[in-house]
């Protein structure tokens, strides 16, 4: 299993920007890509961004392509999203999850096998 770690949320007004940390730990080498993903109070867990493990390909949802950025940098074991211009409607709890099967789409949760606990984003004035 593969133990992540998401950190750096909080309360942030809008248009400000905010970067979010996944610690990656365990089986390492059973990662295909780190997905970052967003689930507001009542609503589904909503895809954001993705990133391929060992080639750093990365896939962003259209609605924060332009102002999200997820990276990883010298090969090491954390992942980050760079949030820039938020907006109130991206208030959410915001967690990070590993891919461990191929042939699966990197755009749906059931496509990763374990998750960190989230971390909270609230944006608001």
């Amino acid at each position: 299993q593969v133990q992540l770690v998401e950190s750096g949320g909080g309360l942030v007004q809008p248009g400000d920007p905010l970067r979010l940390s996944c610690e990656v730990s365990t089986r390492t080498s059973s990662i295909y890509g780190i997905g970052w993903f967003r689930q507001a109070p009542g609503k589904e867990r909503e895809f954001v961004a993705h990133i391929m493990w060992n080639n750093g390909i990365d896939y962003y949802s259209d609605s924060v392509k332009g102002r999200f950025t997820i990276s990883r940098y010298n090969a090491g074991n954390t992942v980050y999203l760079q949030m820039n211009s938020l907006a109130p409607d991206e208030s959410a709890v915001y967690y990070c999850g590993a891919q461990t099967r191929l042939g699966t789409t990197v755009f749906e949760p059931s496509s990763y096998d374990d998750w960190g606990q989230g971390t909270q984003v609230t944006v608001s004035s």
